[in-house]
């Protein structure tokens, strides 16, 4: 009887249990509310909280895995199937898909994706609608890989050339990074799937990057550090934001409601989902308060903090409900969710032509003395330096991507029918072949912890360059750089050139110019370095950037003239390091004393460093207190000229707006492309102020030999506003203001002016990110702060 009894009451709890969730709301047809309503405690807990990151070697996953739909993605969602809720699947990267190549030691079929131009590269296009056309293309390969959300964009702000990560953020001014973004993000979402724009906000540097306080004003975050991000999210509406690991006067970006709910979703009105970064912040209940509504990759004692914190009262069940409603909001987007069918099969050949013609796009040449470029009469090329070799085609860390291959210069250069000099190839090749055996390949933690050193550039004996300079047509030195995730770069061998490098180009341009031939000299870099030590040697340079696995092609497009160079510097290039604003601060200081481990045994540092450069960042910096860069920002050549005219005014008074056009034509004998770059000089009778700051830009179509264009512009009152701190404003001034059309920041071409008679209160904002402590603030028109003694002091 007990047996039949027992028996009875298991059938009855089977079919009641099944007829529970049969009876269950089932997303997509109940509201979301509801849906969250017949959540239990558990389910909201595991929902908030991924589902885990498996280390290599190191057994289980945190809590989940995502090898089951795509292997080598970042992390997935937790499902609720009862509700009809799925697990979406997030994954790396800024530059292109990152998942494994392979899967279960089958190499029959591979699974590869395109590495597109680095960030840097393509806000150097200046071309909005070609960023949009890459992110159409990056798009379809996340949407057929089977992802929900892509990793990226990211675009912190370019704050010192040293930041390890520059190469994944596209500039040191918001009004380019946030067009950008928004580009990017436009073109991957049109495929149905996803993005998460990244480091939300204030990550300009990986020096300690898990623990570092930044401490920044309000003014500066709100103008530089934090308006790239409005554009973003105002003009591309991301489906999510990624909160960043460092802290912001004193919070956790991850932590800080004011950041996550104040600016993000309050002033902006943004209303997509919040995640961490991996592993980011420290209290999961803090974070859930804020705003943060998903912690990545997750672990099992954040859902037990969660359930903990809802049944002791220290956390309101409302807010949880908040956070699962802003997710499965976007769940709904989601192709998972939609049940599509990913076929794994991208058009990666399409895809690549997008690359190459992007990575041509956003090359800068930098000089070009008596048109050595392009080639006219070239056959036999010496092609000097490792890089030439064995292309740097984007950063390290998440920004990496399995690529199927990448096509070197010298590969480039033989698909254009020219001869490289086989006995140098030989020389390099033969000498990276012996360093990768002796270095070999790592795994991506093991790289990402104990990163393998680049290759110290070969010497080439002097007479080896003499015979060559003698029986071929013309040399190129290929200089290349590479930097990522959790590590900055270094000034010695780094930003400057290695003896070696300098050897090098001294020794083959002295052989050649004593032939009559010339020298160009190639850039493979994913950041600024220096160049004023060597480049009046160099009778050419192309910034070739990290330009995509495509990027051979591309360069001897440009060298080649099948394509006229229209790239234009979206940073600053400085003389020397010590003339960088921010060098006297950068990365900050650390409190060794204060040491505690971290994530995978590694050793976190407790440190701050202040932002006293205020809002004088990159060329708002150069132009005001009159330093002299090497190559300003907005700075490019083309192989002809372009000029600049009928500069015109919709009104000499501003009211409500004020429309700007002007004519570009091109003087060249190859068509071309321009970038025409609109600043603004406001009054300065208040509050201090930069001498100009970009306000709008555009490129020109392809104009034939003497075709012109119209461009036009709109500027709006919250183009002529600045950020009153102590009025939690942006507020357009009374006063003239000038119109600066150039093809550079200090290449201004044509100017004009209107008169604004009134103050314009443009918008009122919550009070947010307060600093705690005072900060001794660059200001152009006072020197009280000493700031300024303290720069040329440090540069001596």
């Amino acid at each position: 009887m007990k047996k039949l009894l027992s028996l009875t009451i298991i059938l009855i709890s089977f079919f009641s249990g099944k007829l529970i969730a049969q009876n269950a709301p089932q997303l997509g047809k109940a509201s979301v509310k509801d849906i969250v309503a017949a959540m239990t405690l558990e389910e909201k807990a595991k929902l908030v909280v991924g589902n885990g990151f498996a280390m290599p070697g190191a057994g289980e996953p945190t809590i989940g895995q995502t090898k089951d739909k795509v292997p080598g993605a970042a992390g997935t969602t937790y499902a609720i199937p009862r509700l009809g809720i799925p697990s979406i699947v997030v994954s790396d990267g800024p530059a292109g898909v990152r998942i494994d190549s392979t899967r279960d030691n089958d190499h029959s079929k591979t699974y590869y994706a395109t590495a597109w131009p680095v960030a840097t590269l393509l806000a150097s296009t200046w071309d909005t609608a070609m960023v949009k056309k890459v992110g159409v293309a990056f798009g379809s390969e996340v949407h057929d890989y089977g992802i929900d959300i892509i990793l990226g964009p990211a675009l912190n702000i370019q704050r010192n050339p040293l930041g390890g990560r520059n190469f994944e953020y596209y500039s040191e001014d918001p009004l380019v990074s946030g067009s950008m973004t928004a580009a990017m993000v436009n073109g991957i979402q049109s495929n149905g799937v996803g993005t998460s724009i990244k480091h939300y906000a204030a990550n300009n540097q990986e020096t300690d990057r898990n623990t570092v306080n930044t401490i920044v004003s309000e003014r500066a975050l709100r103008e530089i550090y934090l308006k790239g991000f409005e554009i973003a999210v105002k003009k591309g509406n991301p489906w999510t934001v990624m909160s960043s690991y460092n802290l912001i006067n004193g919070t956790y970006a991850s932590q800080s409601h004011d950041l996550i709910t104040t600016v993000l979703r309050d002033d902006w009105s943004y209303k997509g989902f919040v995640m961490t970064d991996w592993f980011g912040g420290k209290n999961p209940v803090e974070q859930m308060q804020a705003g943060n509504d998903l912690l990545m990759p997750g672990t099992k004692q954040q859902s037990q903090r969660i359930i903990d914190a809802v049944n002791h009262d220290s956390l309101d069940v409302k807010t949880l409900d908040k956070n699962c409603e802003l997710i499965l909001n976007i769940i709904l987007k989601s192709p998972a969710f939609k049940q599509y069918k990913f076929n794994n099969t991208p058009d990666l050949k399409k895809d690549a032509e997008v690359s190459r013609e992007a990575a041509a796009d956003g090359m800068v040449l930098l000089k070009n003395t008596d048109n050595v470029l392009p080639f006219t009469s070239v056959k036999n090329i010496a092609l000097f330096g490792i890089n030439g070799y064995d292309l740097i085609a984007g950063g390290t860390g998440s920004g990496d991507v399995n690529k199927a291959y990448k096509v070197s210069l010298s590969q480039g250069l033989s698909n254009a029918g020219y001869t490289v000099d086989a006995d140098i190839k030989t020389n390099y090749t033969n000498y990276l072949s012996d360093y990768n055996k002796a270095h070999p390949k790592k795994s991506f933690f093991e790289e990402f912890r104990n990163p393998t050193p680049p290759a110290p550039e070969f010497v080439i004996d002097d007479n080896t360059i003499n015979a060559k300079a003698a029986n071929t047509d013309v040399a190129i030195i290929s200089i290349g750089r590479n930097a990522g995730e959790g590590r900055d770069r270094k000034e010695d061998g780094d930003f400057n050139l290695s003896n070696e490098e300098q050897t090098l180009i001294t020794n083959v341009t002295n052989a050649y110019h004593a032939q009559h031939k010339k020298v160009i000299v190639v850039l493979n870099i994913g950041g600024v370095i220096e160049t004023t030590s060597w480049r009046d040697k160099a009778d050419a340079i192309l910034l070739a950037w990290q330009p995509g696995l495509e990027g051979g092609n591309a360069m001897v497009d440009i060298l080649s003239g099948k394509v006229n160079p229209s790239g234009r510097l979206a940073t600053t290039f400085p003389v020397k390091y010590e003339d960088v604003p921010s060098a006297k601060n950068f990365p900050g200081k650390e409190f060794p004393d204060q040491a505690t481990t971290g994530s995978f045994g590694m050793k976190q540092i407790p440190a701050e460093v202040t932002y006293e450069e205020g809002i004088y960042v990159g060329y708002r910096y150069y132009n005001t207190f009159n330093v002299q860069p090497a190559y300003e920002f907005g700075y490019g050549l083309s192989y002809g000229n372009f000029t600049f005219g009928n500069l015109k005014l919709s009104s000499s008074t501003f009211y409500k707006s004020i429309t700007v056009t002007l004519t570009i034509t091109n003087q060249g004998k190859m068509p071309g492309k321009e970038v025409v770059q609109i600043y603004l000089s406001a009054p300065a009778t208040n509050i201090d102020k930069p001498a100009e700051e970009l306000k709008a830009f555009a490129k020109t179509k392809l104009l034939k030999q003497g075709e012109t264009q119209t461009i036009k512009f709109t500027l709006t009152a919250a183009d002529l506003a600045s950020f009153y701190t102590d009025k939690e404003a942006w507020i357009a001034d009374a006063g003239r203001y000038t119109v600066k059309a150039g093809a550079s920041s200090t290449d201004i071409r044509l100017k004009s002016s209107f008169n604004l008679p009134n103050e314009i209160v443009v918008e009122k904002v919550n009070k947010a990110l307060t600093p705690k402590a005072q900060i001794n603030e660059l200001k152009a028109n006072s020197k009280e702060s000493g700031y300024i003694e303290e720069l040329n002091n440090f540069g001596m």
